[in-house]
């Protein structure tokens, strides 16, 4: 499974968007998302590991994503839900200077296992609801490659729970816009192949 976080919008690194709808790419994160489309161009269908499906979060950000992807694969976008960003609640559309004054800000950073998001979802039940959808999309495309564009901080989960990490450590991983983040799923567990990559997408074929 080839994760790939939605590319830069005009509030990334500014504000906490969550699931708030209408936010678009910015013209910077259009050309990240042709360019990592044309990364994954050389895994089109047929060729080696070749990529079947593109899965995509419903949000504007991640949909606009994908499009390329999909285009430059000859496939289409099927939207999936549980690629969702995690339900920021009352904390959905702040700036993050503001947030960052807040004494719960700490545990966001620290203890994320143990904070739920104020009328919002927990960094744990956001974990859960990833690797459950991890896991239906693995039944579906058992010995076959997919890419599912979401957002860093399911991506960063999904990366804890393939590691075997706990989640109060799953701050520490960095996934930046519109980079591949690639784990193996098998009889034997996942294994992570490679994170937040940027660049050539050769290392992370399984040897």
């Amino acid at each position: 499974m080839l994760f790939v976080r939605h590319g830069t919008t005009p509030t990334t690194g500014k504000v906490l968007p969550g699931r708030a709808p209408g936010l678009h790419l910015a013209d910077a994160g259009r050309e990240q998302a042709e360019a990592v489309a044309e990364r994954l161009g050389s895994w089109a269908p047929g060729s080696g590991p070749g990529i079947v499906a593109v899965y995509a979060s419903p949000l504007e950000r991640t949909r606009e994503t994908a499009k390329p992807i999909a285009a430059r694969l000859g496939l289409k976008v099927t939207v999936e839900r549980g690629l969702l960003e995690c339900d920021f609640g009352d904390w959905t559309g702040r700036s993050l200077k503001e947030l960052m004054k807040l004494p719960e800000w700490t545990t966001v950073q620290r203890y994320p296992s143990g904070f739920r998001f104020p009328s919002g979802e927990s960094f744990a039940g956001m974990q859960t609801r990833m690797t459950d959808t991890v896991a239906k999309l693995c039944a579906r495309h058992r010995g076959e490659t997919i890419v599912a564009v979401s957002h860093a901080d399911p991506i960063k989960a999904a990366v804890a729970d393939a590691m075997g990490t706990h989640l109060d450590l799953f701050q520490r991983v960095v996934i930046s816009p519109c980079s591949v983040t690639a784990v193996s799923y098998g009889p034997a567990g996942p294994s992570v192949l490679g994170v937040n990559s940027t660049r050539s997408l050769d290392e992370l074929r399984p040897s």
